[in-house]
């Protein structure tokens, strides 16, 4: 902020607040999103005003629903995010060229309308990342990626290292679902997504289209990668899926969610084992006809541990 006679700071920096409001529709992951002044996707974001906001979360709940019309439930703090060079300069275009420090929430919701209103959209979390969707196996992403992250590594061996532990391309390695951030790390900064080229002035990268997913505006990839990848890991140690169920569900919908969150497939018996001796869900004795199938009890989310404890989170038992 400039102060007056031409003293203090030589640029500005202004405080945006970014929403990453996640739900599941139709088996899938999906998070809300608006559209930047230039057409691209981007998450909810305004500004926060010291003078008129009280707290960054009431700020963030009432420009969320002025834009989109959706009101938030579940809310947590995720990061402030404010590096130079990352489109930050781009997001607050004028004379005064104030530097953009944003901070990320994310937020969960069971309820996910088919119109949320206004500008917004529920987008697929898996077109962002077609790598991070492992559920039938590697993703045909890694097809093209692959090579191409092999090519940037070109012989380096420490480059070489990242890329085959956080894509785990060699059988040794084991995919890690929580490490979305370093990967959309890793390929922005080989220029594999279109984000790095805009932020660097060069060409659109290669390979393009669905391969490197959807590009979004200022750094807002980067932060849905951060929210992914915090939901992933709290799936372990709190009962987060249950902000993103309905009040009742079978044990396969429960089970079909933390997959779309996870990006996994899961082992049937010992996720259903898992619920139970976490104690997080109780049968109800009414039975839903819309399996497809033979009917399936439905149950319930039972809550906190009776004895004052958190509530603990779900295994994940993978099938690979």
């Amino acid at each position: 902020m400039t102060q007056a006679g031409g003293q203090g700071y030589e640029q500005g920096v202004r405080i945006g607040l970014s929403a990453v409001v996640i739900a599941l529709r139709e088996g899938q992951a999906v998070v809300l999103t608006t559209h930047a002044a230039d057409g691209a996707p981007a998450l909810p974001f305004g500004p926060f005003d010291p003078a008129r906001d009280r707290t960054f979360e009431l700020a963030l709940r009432a420009f969320v629903t002025a834009q989109t019309g959706f009101p938030l439930g579940f809310v947590e703090q995720l990061y402030t995010f404010g590096d130079a060079g990352r489109a930050s300069p781009r997001a607050t275009p004028g004379p005064d060229r104030a530097r953009e420090v944003s901070v990320g929430y994310l937020a969960l919701t069971a309820d996910a309308p088919e119109a949320p209103g206004r500008d917004a959209a529920w987008t697929p979390v898996f077109d962002i990342f077609p790598w991070e969707d492992w559920r039938s196996g590697p993703p045909a992403a890694m097809a093209t990626l692959e090579p191409a992250l092999r090519a940037w590594a070109d012989g380096d061996a420490r480059r070489l290292g990242r890329v085959e532990t956080l894509f785990a391309l060699t059988p040794e390695r084991r995919w890690n679902e929580e490490r979305v951030l370093e990967r959309y790390e890793l390929l922005y900064e080989a220029g594999l997504v279109a984000e790095s080229a805009r932020d660097h002035d060069r060409p659109a990268p290669s390979p393009t289209g669905d391969k490197t997913g959807l590009p979004m505006a200022s750094d807002h990839r980067r932060i849905v990668a951060t929210a992914l990848g915090r939901l992933r890991s709290k799936l372990k140690y709190r009962p987060v899926l249950f902000d993103l169920t309905p009040d009742t569900f079978t044990l396969s919908a429960l089970q079909s969610a933390a997959e779309a969150v996870a990006g996994l497939s899961l082992h049937k018996q010992n996720f259903r084992r898992g619920v139970e001796r976490a104690g997080l869900v109780q049968a109800t004795g009414v039975f839903s006809s819309d399996t497809g199938g033979r009917p399936a009890e439905l149950f319930r989310f039972v809550g906190a541990d009776p004895l004052g404890g958190p509530a603990p989170g779900l295994t994940l038992p993978g099938q690979r």
